[in-house]
């Protein structure tokens, strides 16, 4: 299943580790916990391990000493609760990738959403709301970002009065998400400034910006206090973070702590082992500098 249709479905309702290393491999099971450095909070995103049933996936994440998980709304917080793992971004509103802030026609729907879930979302004990930029469709950029200013302007009272802090998430338009407008940093890092707040963050996801414009390392040097999240993903494919692609993750990894961020990052990589719980745990241990 694509992301795409993950979210639309939800908002409406190092490699050593491994015993074989091939694109299909069939790995060990055995999801002992990794001792992990604590350098980096690690999270994985739920749409990426479908089929597994979240109840089970949960328990994956314990077993492999992964404390948090990405992408889940409201109806999925009791689950982590019995299972002790926080949800480390959480969604449930909005009108998913396509209709976002930067339509004026869709603010007071947008509004009324995330008017309902930011409190919702504090009151679980959770912080991070995503949220999007929405598609072009003929829009230019900078009348883009004023609509979302001035939409987002409406809500932002009340996620700072929460301590909720919404994360708009860079998409590559290139590949994935086609007319996606918040698709490059320097157009987030404008909205941001312009916002003038600090409940409102970037998701720097690095296989879409790897796709759009590169220089991950220098962009999360220069941008950091900007992303409040980050995710992975091995480019090209949105496989593995291991050699098979071209992203050095644990070079990205380090730049990342050398910034000083205390938030998580969460493996957003599509498994092609038929084992996925040992492609996430390879993913983890790589990430783990």
């Amino acid at each position: 299943m694509k992301r795409r249709t993950f979210i639309g479905t939800s908002a409406a309702a190092s490699v050593g580790i491994l015993a074989t290393q091939t694109g299909n491999a069939m790995v060990s099971k055995e999801n002992k916990p990794l001792g992990l450095k604590s350098n980096i909070n690690h999270s994985a995103c739920f749409w990426c391990y479908n089929p597994i049933p979240l109840d089970e996936f949960l328990g994956n994440l314990n077993e492999l000493g992964v404390k948090a998980i990405d992408l889940v709304g409201p109806e999925d917080w009791p689950l982590l609760k019995k299972h002790g793992i926080h949800a480390s971004m959480c969604w449930g509103a909005g009108l998913g990738i396509e209709k976002g802030w930067n339509d004026p026609k869709l603010h007071k729907e947008l509004i009324e959403s995330f008017t309902d879930v930011i409190p919702k979302v504090a009151e679980a004990g959770y912080t991070n709301l995503i949220t999007f930029s929405g598609n072009r469709n003929g829009m230019d950029d900078k009348t883009g970002l004023q609509n979302c200013v001035e939409g987002l302007k409406k809500v932002l009272p009340l996620a700072e009065k929460h301590g909720v802090v919404l994360q708009m998430e860079l998409l590559n338009s290139k590949v994935d998400h086609k007319d996606y407008m918040c698709d490059h940093s320097q157009w987030g890092v404008e909205l941001c400034k312009q916002l003038g707040s600090e409940n409102f963050k970037l998701l720097y996801d690095i296989y879409h910006m790897q796709i759009m414009e590169g220089d991950v390392i220098r962009n999360i040097q220069d941008y950091h206090q900007y992303f409040g999240h980050y995710h992975t993903g091995g480019n090209p494919g949105r496989h593995e973070i291991d050699e098979t692609q071209e992203l050095f993750y644990p070079a990205i990894m380090k730049a990342i702590v050398a910034t000083g961020y205390k938030g998580h990052v969460a493996q957003e990589f599509v498994p092609s082992w038929d084992d996925k719980i040992a492609a996430l745990k390879q993913g983890v241990t790589i990430c783990d500098v």
